[in-house]
């Protein structure tokens, strides 16, 4: 499994807050409810299925948690820091009952799964406790909650994939939008709760995903986001026919809508990435050049360590396939430095990989061990934190080189780019994205508009950002 994580250097969405467009804040509604998500973009994609779920049955959506009856926290379990950030949260809404006793706190997502007991009986922090499958039930569950009972439903399912389920584009741009294709995830990697809190891997049916972007193309969305723990593994059985949908079939399905409709994906596992969806890729314009592989460790005896059924060597020859067929893809990458039993020798292999690969982007995190997973149950968190965190700097500092260095070879070059809004330092500038997922700010020197398509020169960058103009 790969962590789905919310771009923080490019800002596709922050963690921890509230989002709520303009047209669906209507204050006519009797009760209404304030959801914060954390984590992954799974996370803010499940809370727009919930915002859907939750105003369908008459309640409505605020901004201010002050203004809500109910407070909701969309959770993630990945690593300790975003627990800890949550149980933080929640500590503070619960001195808000003390001033308000009708006020319902409750608790979405992996964390609740995963803490349901100690969030209500010893800790006394929540009224409501939703697990990531058990969304259709929340308006019951609050019912329950506001009788005084608690509301708890955290079972798994293998069948809900929320297909049938229109979300409300909380989070989103009005150009950009998440849109799920599977959920869960059936790869045990050692280091991860997932599986556990997610459950089993099943895909959304193609019919209800075309859909869904076909509406969001229609509603002016100029770019979706495939979702899934692991997309590579999308499989799904068309019963008119029993013709089968894999996921380079389901990339062509969206790509087809419109020329106009960038299309990218999250995550790819390195064992299950296609060369059929390599070559899908490149077939059409509209699917952007990028793709994250996680690599975890540079080195295969932790990489067999942490259950990614991959070595360093099939890794590095899945990195020069895309090369060879998509020339110029962008490429991110997420790693963990300090898993159980990392020797300085296996750091350095990590560190030559990351040479290897040069990164346009990365996500770098030192091993945090998590209560329920296999590598708990089965080895020793034995590498010190001072040394995680000096292993985490190295490899960091390392990739900052490598991020400044793929802006540069952009320099003097044009791309098209799909304008996301203004720029968050200047109302006189735009900012937008590449095909290759480089964030880009220019002025505005023509009469355009969010979700138009320009190319721009690149005249110069920062570690981060490549700044330039509208080609003439």
């Amino acid at each position: 499994m790969a962590e789905l994580l919310i771009d923080k250097k490019h800002d596709e969405n922050r963690q921890g807050e509230a989002f709520a467009p303009k047209e669906l804040i209507n204050n006519s509604f009797e009760k209404k409810f304030y959801i914060e998500s954390y984590g992954c973009a799974m996370n803010f994609a499940d809370s727009e299925v919930i915002a859907s779920i939750l105003q369908k049955e008459g309640f409505g959506i605020t901004p201010r948690f002050e203004d809500a009856d109910m407070i909701f926290i969309n959770t993630c379990s990945i690593r300790e820091k975003a627990e800890i950030t949550v149980r933080k949260r929640l500590t503070e809404f619960r001195k808000m009952k003390k001033q308000n006793p009708g006020l319902l706190v409750g608790v979405l997502g992996c964390m609740a799964e995963r803490l349901k007991s100690k969030f209500l009986e010893e800790e006394k922090l929540v009224d409501i406790v939703v697990g990531p499958d058990a969304y259709r039930t929340l308006p019951w569950l609050i019912e329950e909650a506001e009788s005084g009972q608690k509301g708890v439903n955290v079972l798994l399912s293998r069948e809900e994939t929320y297909g049938d389920i229109s979300p409300i584009r909380l989070n989103s741009n009005g150009v950009t939008a998440f849109v799920s294709i599977m959920r869960g995830c059936n790869n045990m990697c050692s280091f991860c709760v997932v599986p556990f809190t997610r459950g089993r891997e099943r895909s959304r049916d193609a019919d209800s995903i075309i859909k869904e972007c076909v509406e969001l193309f229609n509603e002016g969305y100029r770019e979706v986001t495939l979702l899934g723990q692991n997309v590579d593994s999308y499989q799904w059985v068309d019963s008119s026919d029993n013709s089968v949908v894999s996921f380079a079939n389901l990339l062509e399905k969206v790509a087809r809508i419109s020329p106009l409709l960038r299309v990218r994906f999250s995550t790819s596992h390195p064992k299950d990435i296609t060369d059929e969806v390599l070559f899908t890729i490149k077939k059409y314009d509209n699917i952007c050049k990028y793709i994250h592989l996680p690599v975890q460790s540079g080195s295969t005896k932790i990489l067999q360590m942490m259950n990614r059924t991959y070595t360093r060597e099939w890794y590095i020859s899945k990195v020069n396939r895309i090369r060879e067929i998509l020339p110029g893809c962008g490429l991110s990458t997420d790693s963990i430095t300090g898993f159980c039993g990392e020797t300085e020798e296996d750091h350095q292999q990590t560190l030559s990989l990351f040479e290897y690969c040069e990164y346009d982007l990365a996500y770098m995190y030192f091993y945090s061990e998590r209560p329920g997973t296999l590598a708990e149950r089965r080895f020793e968190d034995d590498v010190p934190l001072e040394v995680k965190k000096r292993r985490l700097q190295e490899v960091v500092a390392l990739h900052r080189i490598h991020s400044l260095k793929s802006m540069e070879r952009d320099l003097g070059k044009t791309f098209k780019v799909l304008i996301e809004g203004n720029s968050k330092k200047s109302d006189e500038h735009w900012n937008g994205r590449t095909d290759h997922n480089k964030m880009v700010v220019f002025p505005k020197t023509r009469n355009l508009e969010k979700g138009d398509y320009v190319d721009v020169f690149i005249e110069s960058c920062t570690g981060g950002t490549l700044i330039g103009k509208i080609k003439d």
